[in-house]
């Protein structure tokens, strides 16, 4: 019911916007002016991949468009989670009742672009493909730039569903994927193909992620394992009042409350899931260390993560837990990047060590990893978390890491140069967009290589160009 009343909530707040621009309120860009993009996103909840991929947006399009020529600002859920991200970029608060700070932060900018991966389906939050929705929608009916960067498209509730195709039909989605691309242009929204931005982020060097793992015991010699686990089957999360008063009364619900009125996925059924895959993710890592020598790390690459990666270490006698509270996504991307076989269910887990040619298997909940190993090549390590067998799947999939890491490595390099091309042409899309809605702004001119559509690249990452382009 909760999420009905959001949905309907952000649907007539579209319309109002509408009707009030088509009499003439709201002011469009005008020449001479920085051109002013609010960027919608979940960031501020120490999610290290939403981060990371959002900082890469701000960059590639404030190196396109010119820092002199624009003013941006991104949303954050919590001010303090995200303090020192996004340099160069106003940050303002989300709340978690989020319909009328829409109706009143997008009308202040010229445009919106949606950041979030998973930006349309239900697999986690109607609520947050509704607050997607609302954030493209409002700019679209302004008659602004209305631009979903980098996302995904699967399965959406059929109100949610309709709602996409009805206020999204004049934005522009540029997709991660063909299968999004085939959702969306189902439901009749403008999409053009992408991939996601965090392939060109610049952590701290090499050096730190090194000094780090020493302090956690690592020899400098032995092969590093990382596990980067979630739990899969506390969503959907969704909102419910009902649950808030209760929760609020008697303390019921303590285990499955998210924040606020927003409750995880939970229940016995749930919770069975969710123990086979801890218990095969420990016994299949323990099976390993057995046969090989490794050390071994957790990494919680976000702030929820950190209950899975505590419970795998405890089965596993207590290995190390890396947390994104800890480290920020500079630091944390770093720690990943120094070790030598990855085994996730994070998928920027998996692409923010990539570029540092981590050899890595998924164990996936959704399409997002199945796609990328798909892409690469190595269907052999791809696991689903509800796998019957995941244990026995896993073991293999590790002894591949360990055997074939250079022919896994090479995947892995053809991959991001590949991406780095799309990321590209993703940069032309938004140029080309920015032209459409405004043809005063002042965009640049010229021959131009796909280099310099992406934000600058460090010296590891042009090699890596150099090699596999």
């Amino acid at each position: 019911m909760m999420d009905f009343i959001l949905e309907a909530w952000v649907s007539s707040n579209i319309e109002r916007a509408k009707a009030r621009w088509m009499l003439g309120g709201g002011k469009p860009w005008q020449p001479g002016e920085k051109l002013k993009l609010l960027f919608a996103g979940y960031n501020g909840t120490r999610n290290m991949g939403s981060d990371v991929r959002v900082d890469e947006m701000l960059r590639q399009i404030r190196h396109i468009l010119g820092g002199d020529r624009v003013e941006f600002s991104v949303m954050s859920q919590n001010l303090d989670f995200s303090k020192g991200y996004f340099e160069g970029t106003k940050q303002v608060h989300l709340p978690d009742i989020f319909p009328p700070f829409l109706s009143d932060e997008v009308p202040k900018h010229h445009g919106v672009v949606a950041c979030e991966g998973s930006m349309f389906k239900s697999k986690f939050a109607n609520a947050l493909t509704t607050m997607m929705i609302g954030s493209l929608g409002i700019a679209a009916v302004e008659n602004k730039i209305s631009v979903g960067y980098g996302a995904e498209a699967g399965h959406m509730d059929p109100l949610v569903a309709k709602m996409c195709g009805r206020y999204c039909k004049n934005s522009l989605v540029i997709t991660r994927n063909e299968e999004s691309r085939t959702v969306l242009r189902e439901l009749g929204v403008p999409t053009e193909l992408g991939t996601d931005t965090a392939w060109a982020f610049e952590p701290r060097p090499p050096e730190f992620g090194q000094s780090i793992l020493r302090k956690m015991g690592w020899d400098g010699q032995t092969p590093v394992l990382v596990v980067c686990p979630i739990n899969p089957f506390e969503w959907p999360v969704k909102a419910s009042v009902a649950k808030y008063a209760l929760r609020t009364v008697t303390g019921a619900y303590k285990e499955s409350h998210y924040r606020t009125v927003y409750f995880h996925n939970s229940g016995p059924t749930a919770d069975r899931a969710y123990q086979h895959y801890l218990t095969s993710i420990a016994n299949a890592v323990d099976a390993f260390r057995k046969q090989r020598k490794v050390f071994v790390i957790l990494v919680a690459t976000e702030r929820l993560d950190a209950r899975p990666a505590n419970r795998i270490s405890e089965k596993l006698g207590g290995v190390p837990v890396l947390t994104s509270d800890q480290y920020n996504m500079y630091e944390l991307v770093s720690i990943l990047r120094a070790c030598h076989m990855m085994a996730s269910s994070r998928y920027h887990g998996i692409v923010t060590s990539m570029p540092a040619l981590v050899p890595s298997a998924g164990i996936t909940m959704d399409e997002r990893i199945r796609n990328l190993m798909r892409e690469r090549g190595h269907p052999e390590l791809l696991m689903n978390v509800d796998d019957p067998d995941l244990e026995q799947k896993l073991l293999a999939a590790l002894e591949i890491l360990a055997t074939q890491g250079e022919r896994i490595a090479d995947g892995i390099a053809r991959t991001v140069v590949k991406n780095l091309k799309v990321m590209a042409r993703m940069g032309v899309f938004f140029e080309e967009e920015v032209q459409r809605r405004y043809p005063a702004f002042p965009t640049r001119t010229g021959e131009w290589s796909w280099e310099d559509y992406l934000p600058p690249m460090n010296a590891s990452l042009r090699q890596l160009v150099a090699a596999y382009s």
